[in-house]
């Protein structure tokens, strides 16, 4: 039976030349482009992200992901002295150590991308400073290995001090200090470090702007998604209705979920800020049955054919061809819909991807 055309992977498949991905963030952050897609006339219109709040729908309230990004890449040796490179995969709250042993050493299960010019051997040990080592487990697919990290003190420390800022593959250059402070939001809660990758579409807001948005009457609200792997996993499957999602770990507290319940009572529309806020969402209600206090994970795959339970609108960077995340904003929008703003995004000068321009679907 032919995969009607929705469900097909290839559908979300586009030409981008190489010199439209951004490797450098817009000098201001809210100074990218913004392109204004009514989802429902397919009319598209081009604006700056500082004037937002002239495109949101009125009395909007706007629901972003505060998880804090983690040096997550690290570089170390194996003990024949070769060099190996290791990302964290497993969201940092979600690494659960055994108790430290009398010298003080801690160990914890946990995933990863292992790289090496000849692939590790299971049980080696890596280090990567004096108190910072690990030992491969388990080798699985497409490079993730299982792996058993050793530490002294705290293990988000150790990052800190000798990891790098994981910049997606597409950033063909090193970290700098500068990606210390554009790769994370400015509105990241310290007490909710340990995504691996940034939710890109709040990497453009400002403290100006969301004062501005505060004194024009939007509401701000906030929910925490470890971004993991499962965001980023490539969708591999022919037919996307087999394409399983790794699950992330999301918390939306009460106070955001009395925000969203309000909102839904009078009638004002609700904006996920990114696609890992839109995540959080319908993972709550697909995972609990309602709007309400959450702490849990999510698997949740959302495609065209999807009813949203809480989303109506979205702010979103222009994402990968054939990803999970362009699937889920043509749930949103249609399929044909998002493909023409991308046509039109490309021929107007648009960036893509991280630290490129964004799109509003309202």
């Amino acid at each position: 039976m032919e995969i009607p055309e929705d469900y097909q992977l290839a559908s979300y498949a586009y030409t981008l030349p190489q010199d439209r991905i951004a490797q450098a963030p817009a000098d201001r952050r809210d100074g990218s482009n913004l392109l204004v897609l009514d989802k429902g006339t397919g009319r598209m219109q081009s604006s700056v992200f500082d004037r937002l709040a002239d495109h949101l729908p009125p009395g909007a309230l706007l629901v972003a992901n505060n998880s804090r990004v983690i040096p997550a890449r690290v570089f170390g040796t194996k003990d024949t002295g070769g060099r190996v490179e290791f990302l964290l995969l497993t969201p940092l709250p979600l690494i659960m150590p055994a108790p430290a042993a009398r010298d003080g050493w801690r160990t914890a299960q946990a995933e990863g991308l292992l790289r090496a010019s000849k692939a590790p051997k299971q049980g080696a040990v890596i280090a990567f400073s004096d108190d910072f080592e690990l030992t491969p487990l388990e080798a699985g697919p497409f490079g993730r290995w299982k792996v058993e990290l050793r530490w002294r003190k705290d293990l988000r420390d150790r990052f800190e001090s000798v990891g790098h800022l994981p910049l997606p593959p597409y950033i063909q250059r090193p970290d700098t200090a500068a990606d210390r402070e554009r790769y994370q939001t400015t509105y990241s809660d310290a007490d909710k470090a340990g995504s691996v990758a940034a939710p890109t579409a709040g990497l453009h807001f400002t403290r100006e702007l969301r004062e501005t948005l505060a004194h024009q009457g939007f509401e701000w609200a906030e929910v925490t998604l470890y971004v993991g792997y499962g965001t980023f996993s490539p969708v591999r499957c022919p037919d996307i209705r087999e394409h399983r999602m790794h699950a992330e770990y999301l918390e939306v507290p009460e106070a955001t979920a009395r925000a969203v319940q309000r909102a839904k009572a009078e009638g004002r529309p609700v904006v996920a800020v990114g696609t890992t806020s839109a995540r959080s969402l319908e993972g709550m209600v697909r995972e609990s049955g309602r709007i309400g206090e959450f702490r849990g994970e999510t698997d949740i795959f959302i495609s065209p054919g999807y009813d949203f339970q809480v989303v109506d609108a979205m702010i979103t960077n222009f994402h990968l061809p054939e990803s999970s995340l362009i699937i889920m904003i043509a749930a949103l929008a249609g399929r044909e819909c998002i493909l023409s703003a991308y046509e039109f995004a490309l021929e107007n000068g648009y960036r893509f991807f991280s630290y490129g321009d964004a799109m509003l679907i309202k």
